[in-house]
């Protein structure tokens, strides 16, 4: 979605064809990444080792889960940092967020691999590793711990080389090295008789592929360059970064904590239970593995659903945003419907494609599947909610929703039950959680679309530019309370040229398809969530429309304009003033008692909400800071009169063109 009229597309095709077209490719990128995990545990479980050696697999997964929520989190971080630099053409910070991260993800690599090898028993028994299992968990793991550099790299610059533009490429990388480890697997374990460390081989030089494929995309990037200065560490722009790549650090990091959990918990009650510490720990391995699968289907639907519903909520299509959201759901229910049937019903035949054993693994195996999938279609609903009220800029309800049913309602339930059901408590506290995540998801669902309009709005306002001459562009920057529309209003009146203020949202509105209402508030949501809610969908096409009527406005002569970061917008332009206005707190309080009734306490209440939003939204836009001396040319203390600061502006102005 390169430009506006691809955006106007969103909002214009049918939703059925969008969606097949964007969810596709999603899915099958989500359903490569997982062939590593499952590719391994078949054919480890089909060779000498058996269900011990899935069981020792289990044990390192989520150890790998850590590095990979590192390597992510910077990754998606400098990923969302780069397409707000080529939003802003902003080539000088976009490299560095870039050379930054792959910095930080290898020296985390280099320690985490240190750190593995010097604790390699405490780490493995504490995520469920039994004396039965430990040498091949040891066996694994250290090779495993051999490709971690590469494997972090990898997938830190998976995101990036897809912000880039070439989605594709990225796929190819990951495919190459689930290809390699299909193809080493069966050699390596059984050819060379390696057992599980054949599996680990493969693996890791299936990583090491992905790896340089990913390096070689480096010499021909799109939209950035890398060079010496993109490596050396700029805290300011990597604190970025790391703000934009949290909430995926914090989702990976809670699969960790359910893995780790219920590995402690299984591995502590099955050694009391007549199936020992080991088979309940293999089996919940494989049950995983086949789990994601499902729901890597249903994320890629509603993943490929994101574009759509972001625009057209900001459009405020609402129609279409309530139709493409009534065919994700059918769509994740056909497939938690399917999945279920299968595992209920005939769940042998998934457990033998990891190999056979006793009875006792087969009955506790046929028990994972039933009682832990269970509900598998509500975990996938809960899965596509949370993305669901990501892509409409309601980042707090997608919070809830996620790590309700995984931390708040799963962890505990895992801890708590199996002093009540022994082995199987574990089990069924997925079940359980999932009813209770979804009354709660399903709950913020139905309250979200009855306060939506039940029909399309449409904005007839009719808005154009207006004809102006050559001369000089003043953007007014201004804190809360500062009167500092109404003085560029008087400064455009007195030069006789256009003001823009309102005006400029309406036309942002009509040249991007967008709601005038959701345009013109993008920088006024609650403060704690503003970074967030600012990096959704819906809001950066409102974004790219702003900024693309603002170069319009100024490509038509002098004029004033207010707020929006306009001044970095046009930072480019030769005729371009840029004034930001301030004044004491006692003035600006009195000023917004006259202009909106304001008691003294809303009046400093919301001149602190204000500019805490409009600092935050000029800094996403710019990377620069709101108010600092050293982006405007002229700060003015606007207390000493409306009329009075308009002449000085005015003033100002005549002094230069001189």
């Amino acid at each position: 979605m390169e430009n506006q009229n691809d955006n106007k597309y969103l909002g214009q095709e049918k939703v059925s064809k969008l969606l097949f077209k964007f969810s596709i490719p999603c899915i099958l990128s989500l359903l490569i990444s997982s062939l590593y995990n499952i590719v391994d545990q078949i054919f480890v479980g089909n060779s000498s080792v058996g269900y011990l050696g899935n069981a020792a697999t289990t044990v390192v997964y989520p150890i790998t889960i850590i590095a990979v929520a590192f390597a992510w989190c910077f990754g998606d971080g400098s990923a969302a940092y780069l397409s707000l630099c080529q939003g802003r053409n902003d080539t000088k910070n976009s490299h560095k967020s870039i050379g930054n991260s792959i910095l930080v993800t290898f020296i985390i690599s280099i320690i985490f691999m240190i750190l593995g090898y010097l604790f390699m028993d405490k780490l493995l028994y504490g995520f469920g590793a039994s004396d039965v299992t430990i040498n091949l968990a040891r066996d694994y793991f250290k090779i495993i711990l051999l490709g971690i550099p590469f494997y972090m790299l990898a997938n830190s610059v998976n995101s990036v080389i897809r912000a880039d533009g070439s989605p594709k490429f990225s796929m190819a990388a990951t495919l190459l090295g689930a290809i390699l480890n299909i193809i080493l697997d069966p050699i390596f374990i059984f050819g060379f008789n390696w057992g599980i460390t054949g599996a680990a081989w493969a693996t890791i030089i299936g990583q090491i592929a992905s790896f340089i494929l990913s390096v070689i995309y480096f010499f021909r990037t799109k939209t950035f360059k890398l060079n010496r200065e993109s490596f050396k560490i700029n805290f300011e722009v990597f604190g970025n970064v790391i703000k934009l790549g949290v909430s995926t650090f914090i989702t990976q990091m809670s699969i960790v904590v359910i893995s780790l959990v219920c590995n402690i918990m299984l591995a502590k009650y099955g050694a009391l239970s007549k199936y020992g510490a080991d088979i309940p720990i293999a089996t919940i391995g494989i049950c995983m593995k086949v789990f994601s699968i499902v729901i890597n289907i249903v994320v890629g639907i509603v993943l490929g659903a994101q574009p759509i519903l972001g625009y057209n909520y900001g459009a405020k299509k609402y129609n279409r945003v309530k139709e493409t959201f009534k065919l994700v759901i059918i769509a994740t229910i056909i497939v938690g419907i399917l999945s279920t049937i299968v595992f209920e019903l005939c769940p042998e035949i998934i457990i033998k494609m990891f190999g056979t054993s006793d009875n006792l693994y087969m009955e506790f195996a046929i028990k994972t599947f039933r009682i832990f999938l269970m509900l598998v279609t509500f975990t996938c609903l809960i899965k596509v909610i949370s993305i669901f009220f990501q892509a409409v800029g309601e980042p707090l309800k997608s919070a809830i929703v996620s790590l309700c049913r995984d931390i708040v309602f799963f962890v505990p339930l895992v801890i708590i039950l199996p002093r009540f059901m022994g082995v199987t408590g574990p089990l069924w506290a997925a079940p359980i959680a999932d009813f209770i995540g979804m009354i709660i998801s399903g709950t913020l669902t139905i309250l979200f679309f009855k306060k939506l309009p039940s029909v399309t709005i449409n904005d007839k306002e009719q808005v154009v530019i207006k004809p102006s001459k050559l001369g000089v562009i003043i953007t007014i920057s201004r804190e809360h309370g500062s009167a500092g529309k109404y003085i560029g209003e008087v400064v455009a009146k007195k030069l006789n040229i256009p003001y823009y203020y309102k005006e400029l949202t309406a036309l942002a509105a009509k040249e991007s398809g967008l709601d005038k209402e959701f345009v013109s508030k993008i920088n006024s949501t609650k403060d704690v969530w503003h970074d967030l809610y600012l990096t959704t969908s819906p809001v950066k096409y409102a974004i790219k429309a702003q900024d693309k009527i603002i170069s319009k406005i100024a490509e038509h002569g002098s004029c004033v304009i207010v707020g929006r970061a306009a001044d970095y917008v046009l930072k480019d332009n030769k005729n371009l003033v840029k004034i930001f206005i301030y004044a004491n707190e006692e003035y600006k309080i009195k000023k917004l008692q006259e202009m909106y009734g304001d008691s003294e306490k809303d009046a400093v209440k919301n001149m602190n909400k204000s500019d805490k939003n409009r600092a935050a939204y000029y800094k996403l836009i710019s990377g620069r800071t709101w108010g600092d001396y050293k982006n405007y040319d002229l700060l003015i203390d606007s207390s000493i009169g409306v009329e009075e600061t308009a002449n000085a502006i005015l003033e100002y102005i005549k002094n230069i063109k001189k």
